[in-house]
C-alpha cells in the first residue's frame, strides 16, 4: 500500500487548517503558499472534505475554510480513508464482504487480514491533535489552536 500524493496534501492540508485556523476561516491561497501545494490541487481536497463534512466554509473576500470539529476528532485514518478509499494492503480487503472465490482456502488472507487491522489500527489512533503536537515537538512555532 502507497499512500498517493492526494492523501500526502490532504493530511497537510488538514494539518494547516489546524495550525492556523482555530476558529478563524483560512483561504486556500494562503495553505497553498504554506504548503506549496497548487491552488488547483487543493480545491480537488477540498471537494472531498465539503462532502463528508470535515469542513466549514465561507465565501468572499473573507471567505476560506476551517475545521468544522477540533483537531482531536480527525484522525489521520478518516482524513486518508477520505482521499485514498480503504487502506486496503490487497484488493480482497477493499470491501465489507471478501468475495474472492479462494478466501475460504487462502493461506495467506490471515497475514494480509492481519497486516490490514495493523493500518487501521495506527492510523485510527493519530489524530490532527497528536500531529500538532508533533510539529511543537520539531521546534516549529507554528502549532495548533
Amino acid at each position: 500500500m502507497k499512500i498517493s500524493t492526494k492523501g500526502r496534501y490532504a493530511l497537510r492540508f488538514m494539518l494547516d487548517l489546524a495550525i492556523y485556523g482555530g476558529d478563524e476561516y483560512v483561504s486556500l491561497r494562503e495553505i497553498s503558499a504554506r504548503q506549496d501545494i497548487s491552488l488547483k490541487y487543493l480545491e480537488q481536497i477540498v471537494s472531498l472534505f465539503n462532502k463528508n463534512g470535515f469542513l466549514k466554509s465561507v465565501r468572499g473576500p473573507q471567505g476560506g475554510y476551517r475545521l468544522a470539529k477540533v483537531p482531536e476528532e480527525y484522525t489521520v485514518g478518516d482524513i486518508l480513508r477520505t482521499t485514498e478509499g480503504p487502506l486496503a494492503p490487497v484488493a480482497c480487503l477493499e470491501t465489507p464482504e471478501n468475495d474472492c472465490p479462494r478466501s475460504s482456502s487462502c493461506g495467506t488472507l490471515p497475514f494480509w487480514t492481519g497486516l490490514y487491522n495493523a493500518i487501521n489500527d495506527y492510523v485510527d489512533s493519530v489524530t490532527l491533535a497528536d500531529l500538532c503536537e508533533n510539529q511543537r515537538a520539531a521546534g516549529n512555532n507554528d502549532f495548533c489552536i
